[in-house]
């Protein structure tokens, strides 16, 4: 259910030094907010800022300029334990299934490690108990939680780190390109899975992509990026039908 701005990001620009007095823009002063329940698509060719916007909603970097808040408060400029409390409630799902899981640890412990960290569920049996439930949850047995990352397939892993996001209950999630690792067959029952979880938990997803059909298929709004810029922001059959 949609209801006010989940999100709100203003003129935020994100610059880095590329050395010899160069400066690379790969934000460049856009503009965008996201409503509670919807996913908003964020789509551009590579290089275009849009995975840039996501890591700074998830402050993996400090903006040059501008302002994003959550629910009224700039994000940037918590306290600790509203910082603390941001970090449970906006979580990441990453592009390489693999990189983004600890090879050395089982999926069970990649599972509660997190809801530990933030002293969830009460204590060690109700945590073990939750990421079986969570793996259920994404379509993995929880006879799979004492394997390693590396025992799995691609979607496989990626529906683990989905699981992992979801571990903290968070209200909103940041999708990074979730299926471009993925093979054709396999992306479409990823999607399918976060459109599902959404309506079953009420999230809020930014999907970050560049394969137009899935964006339009998971996808309320969409921001389309350019060079750094924002140039377009409608719904996804608009932009379909008159872009």
């Amino acid at each position: 259910m949609q209801t006010g701005a989940l999100l709100k990001v203003s003129r935020l620009k994100m610059h880095f030094d590329a050395g010899r007095g160069k400066t690379v823009k790969a934000v460049d002063g856009i503009s965008f907010d996201i409503k509670e329940g919807e996913t908003f698509g964020l789509v551009g060719e590579s290089g275009c800022g849009k995975s840039t916007s996501g890591r700074v909603l998830m402050r993996l970097y400090q903006p040059t300029e501008g302002e994003i808040t959550y629910r009224g408060k700039n994000i940037h400029n918590l306290t600790d334990d509203e910082s603390f409390q941001y970090n449970r409630k906006i979580q990441m799902i990453f592009q390489d299934p693999y990189a983004s899981l600890n090879p050395r640890l089982t999926v069970r412990e990649i599972m509660t490690e997190p809801m530990e960290i933030h002293g969830l569920y009460g204590g060690k049996k109700a945590r073990l108990e939750k990421a079986d439930e969570l793996l259920e949850a994404v379509g993995l047995h929880k006879s799979f939680a004492n394997r390693y990352p590396h025992e799995f397939s691609g979607g496989q892993r990626q529906r683990i780190g989905i699981a992992r996001a979801l571990a903290l209950e968070p209200e909103f999630i940041v999708a990074d390109e979730p299926i471009s690792a993925l093979d054709v067959s396999v992306q479409a029952q990823v999607v399918n899975l976060l459109k599902k979880l959404q309506k079953e938990k009420g999230l809020t997803f930014l999907f970050i992509a560049h394969d137009l059909s899935m964006v339009k298929h998971i996808s309320d709004r969409i921001g389309v990026m350019y060079l750094g810029h924002m140039v377009e922001i409608t719904d996804s059959v608009r932009l379909y039908q008159e872009p």
